[in-house]
């Protein structure tokens, strides 16, 4: 898959975004740059490049976790950086655009499944809003159904697609980010 850049990824949360400019071009190839600047992150891995380009009240949501709020927002994308690191992972993105107040973009992701080993490819269309020069809104849209069929072969194409399999699913991943963060604080807390 060809990559958003073909330079060296540099760690986004090194480039700070101004936050109050009012030139709509400007404000425009900022907008450009946040999204551009979120997926070089995450095609390097870099959760805190990625987490740079949220606001601090950001609202993430997708078909697999649902609404996250703010640091959780954040955090969901630090334990999907350190799920996959080390693993197959293919990343692509295209397709990026915006103005003043919303952008958009398209990404793929290849890897596979960790409870079932299946290979995953996951095609997204990404919808941004922005405030103060970074992200605000972030809405992330694909087929569950599709992935359900990939990730978990005939049981997600016989279920994949219902209400129960989607609350379920968000149940469970919505789970796995709490125990990500209760590992996480674990790990920062001076032994006693």
């Amino acid at each position: 898959m060809r990559s958003l850049s073909s330079h060296k990824v540099q760690k986004s949360h090194d480039v700070p975004l101004p936050l109050i400019v009012k030139d709509p071009y400007i404000v425009r190839d900022m907008s450009v740059h946040c999204i551009k600047s979120f997926y070089n992150a995450f095609e390097a891995r870099d959760a805190e490049g990625m987490a740079s380009c949220y606001h601090a009240d950001v609202v993430f949501t997708d078909p697999a976790f649902g609404d996250l709020e703010g640091s959780r927002a954040s955090d969901m994308w630090r334990m999907l950086c350190n799920n996959i690191e080390g693993k197959f992972f293919e990343f692509h993105c295209d397709q990026v655009q915006g103005d003043e107040n919303k952008g958009s973009a398209y990404w793929e992701a290849k890897y596979d499944f960790s409870k079932t080993g299946r290979r995953v490819h996951n095609k997204i269309h990404a919808t941004f809003e922005f405030k103060e020069g970074k992200i605000i809104r972030h809405i992330d849209r694909f087929d569950l159904h599709r992935w359900a069929g990939m990730a978990l072969g005939w049981k997600g194409r016989l279920i994949g697609g219902t209400g129960f399999f989607r609350r379920k699913l968000q149940q469970q991943t919505n789970g796995l980010l709490d125990r990500y963060l209760q590992e996480r604080q674990a790990a920062s807390q001076p032994n006693k």
